[in-house]
């Protein structure tokens, strides 16, 4: 196994100019290694391209590319997770195209988002892969697209092509909102905010100067997948495990065993997936794992619960894993990515805060054990950026332990949203009250926060907020009452959220059940008072609604979170109606 430490590259401004880099320098070194999975028990097949390998499949695509779009057309990348998809991206960057990362078509709930997203996108190229061509054709049917099928260009094809001088000023890709609060859009990501994204990253993980291995499950159309998996292995010159979604879900052991056959793995994956890990993975698929060598477990993209940390390290400690690589961090797409993260090496930061206090604006401490406290935990400190709380409506700065607007300045924050300026403008060009001439340029990320003992603390989503009679609710804390309530209910599959009613806001909680269990099976009226009760006890909230529906039923975004907005827009619809339990 190749674990030597990669030389230190040159600030250069572009992905591109990186692999070209490292394709000079150590040529023969392992790029990216796609782990396939092609049957249900299957250990994997390794699929690797080296740097001198991918180099010319990037040029050969590139040429190709450039012969089908002019300068800054979009091309949507709509293929399966593995290493055409990595080249297909950086492909797209080299031949001065505007990426637009995606996925296949038949991805399950995600098909309006796909033609949203390209009707937006207005795409002048596609690029897939051979198993995936005919859908891909159904699709883009009747549009003025040309599609160029990866696996299908040869190696000559990229002849004596070179890209032209790079231009960090320029759109690199448009990164899609995963649209948990409203329709996706296109965040716009220069060439040197991703590479600026990528740097931070790699500081705030231990990344920067000694080697590490990114190991990741996460699809490469999500914010954290491309910027992990992609654009840091390519800045520092390490080697990218990747597999498939899919493959994680069918058999999550398959990742823990790739974490510990790779020297100082850096992996990322999203709150459910440690708590899904430490239920799911047995006693026999854990003989014969090691992960005393894992570097850094970064856990994102949602409310990050100190409890699920403490699970994890529980279910594995015995395989090795060392408490302190668990990192809880923040970023949004808007921000390219990475925002604030804690560093391995540092035991995870614990919060119990009151929650009348938290409601009412204000971090206070509470007893851990008492029954109505908050537990949260921390995300660290901002990685080569400003971050600042902010009231969201006065635009005053605010201090430590007043809970606020998350907002954010530095070189990785996008450029603002494709074709949308009046958002753009409300979004990222936002300046805090009183703020000198010249000041401004702060993102609005939309989300409450605060900051305790210098740690970012997320405390939830402004648009998600449910206010009842002047009293602030998080929807997360309501959901995480709910779900231990009853062993019927579902884990992170079920959306609290308000409705209006004739004397205000009134609180409505859908919840999946689990799979082992069918409708017939449940005491459905047992767990739905179970649930009001424990929801009234810890909450002082009486819920107007609980409806228990079938697994899968409960809407997600792209990268797995669940969409209050669209379960809340459904439940109105009535869209529950035929498929719910009361």
């Amino acid at each position: 196994m190749d674990s030597r430490r990669p030389p230190l590259a040159p600030a250069y401004r572009t992905l591109p100019e990186y692999v070209r880099h490292w394709a000079e320098t150590t040529p023969d070194r392992r790029a990216f290694t796609f782990v396939d999975h092609p049957a249900p028990h299957s250990r994997g097949v390794h699929r690797t391209l080296t740097w001198r390998r991918l180099d010319l499949r990037v040029r050969a695509l590139a040429a190709r590319l450039a012969e089908e779009a002019g300068p800054g057309s979009r091309v949507a990348l709509l293929c399966p997770q593995g290493t055409e998809y990595v080249t297909a991206f950086l492909a797209a960057l080299a031949a001065g195209l505007v990426a637009v990362p995606l996925y296949p078509p038949g991805l399950p709930g995600q098909g309006d988002r796909l033609s949203a997203v390209l009707a937006d996108a207005r795409p002048a190229a596609v690029v897939t892969t051979s198993p995936v061509l005919e859908e891909v054709r159904e699709v883009c049917a009747g549009a003025p697209v040309r599609i160029v099928v990866a696996d299908q260009v040869p190696d000559d094809a990229a002849g004596t092509w070179r890209p032209g001088p790079p231009d960090e000023t320029a759109i690199a890709y448009l990164q899609y909102t995963s649209g948990s609060t409203r329709t996706p859009a296109g965040v716009e990501i220069g060439h040197a905010n991703v590479v600026a994204n990528a740097r931070q990253a790699l500081t705030a993980y231990g990344a920067d100067d000694r080697p590490v291995t990114c190991v990741g499950w996460l699809p490469l159309y999500h914010d954290m997948g491309l910027v992990l998996s992609v654009a840091a292995p390519a800045v520092r010159g390490l080697l990218s495990v990747l597999m498939d979604p899919v493959a994680f879900l069918h058999e999550p052991a398959r990742w823990l065993r790739l974490l510990g056959a790779h020297p100082r793995a850096l992996s990322a994956a999203p709150n459910f997936a440690y708590d899904y890990c430490a239920s799911a993975v047995t006693d026999a698929q854990k003989t014969g794992l090691r992960l005393d060598g894992v570097a850094a477990l970064i856990n994102g993209s949602e409310p990050v619960r100190p409890a699920t940390a403490d699970r994890f390290h529980e279910a594995f400690a015995a395989q090795g894993l060392a408490a302190d690589t668990h990192c809880p961090s923040y970023g949004l797409a808007e921000a390219t990515v990475f925002v604030s993260a804690a560093r391995p090496g540092e035991p995870l930061r614990r919060f119990a805060l009151d929650r009348d206090a938290l409601a009412a604006g204000k971090a206070l401490p509470a007893r851990p054990d008492d029954a109505t406290a908050v537990l949260l935990a921390g995300c660290g400190t901002s990685a080569g950026q400003r971050v600042g709380i902010a009231d969201p409506v006065s635009r005053a700065a605010l201090a430590e332990g007043a809970v606020g607007e998350i907002w954010v300045r530095g070189p990785n924050v996008g450029r603002g949203y494709w074709h949308q300026p009046e958002q753009t403008r409300r979004v990222f060009g936002a300046a805090l009250a009183g703020e000198a001439a010249g000041g401004g340029g702060w993102l609005r990320t939309g989300d409450l926060g605060t900051v305790l003992d210098g740690q970012l603390i997320v405390t939830g989503r402004l648009k998600d907020l449910i206010v009842v009679d002047g009293r602030n609710h998080y929807p997360q804390d309501v959901e995480a009452t709910a779900q231990e309530a009853h062993p019927a209910v579902r884990r992170d599959r079920l959306a609290a959220f308000g409705v209006p009613g004739p004397d205000g806001e009134r609180v409505v909680v859908v919840a999946e059940r689990v799979r082992t269990a069918s409708h017939t099976g449940i005491d459905v009226p047992e767990l739905v008072r179970a649930v009001r009760a424990a929801v009234s006890a810890r909450h002082g909230l009486r819920l107007a609604d609980v409806v228990l529906v079938a697994p899968g039923t409960v809407p997600r975004t792209s990268s797995g979170k669940v969409s209050r907005a669209r379960a809340r827009a459904r439940y109105l619809e009535g869209g529950y109606a035929a498929e719910g339990a009361r």
